[in-house]
């Protein structure tokens, strides 16, 4: 049976700050009187943006991670990869509460995401060769 228990580790609390940023735009819903859409509220924007982002680059970045897990790839890579995921994900969930802008929080935040999935990508195709 395949264990992948530090992805699975990191994909739970991914999963928690996932649920927290939909219940953050459910409370802006309610707050803005907006059923579908933003209703053009930027507060409500940015919230709905942080999570279709999170949404977007996340389930790559794990499915990466777990193959690298499979691969055996060290432990120490993985978790800090998982950490730095987790960091930079909710970084750049601030980072755009507080900007439509460019941020610091913010690019820390991609650059982060970025970061593991290319290090996750490369460590499985060197895996491969």
């Amino acid at each position: 049976m395949l264990a992948i228990q530090i992805t699975g580790f990191y994909a739970g609390i991914l999963a928690l700050i996932f649920i927290a940023a939909s219940i953050n735009i459910i409370k802006l819903r309610f707050r803005h009187k907006v059923g579908i859409g933003d209703g053009e509220v930027s507060e409500l924007a940015k919230a709905i943006r942080g999570h279709a982002n999170f949404a977007e680059f996340v389930p790559l970045a794990l499915i990466l991670m777990a193959i690298a897990e499979a691969n055996n790839i060290s432990s120490t890579m993985l978790h800090s990869c998982g950490a730095l995921l987790v960091a930079g994900r909710v970084s750049h969930l601030i980072g755009l509460a507080k900007t439509k802008g460019s941020s610091i929080p913010r690019a820390l935040g991609v650059f982060s995401t970025y970061g593991v999935i290319l290090a996750c990508a490369i460590a499985n195709i060197l895996n491969y060769l």
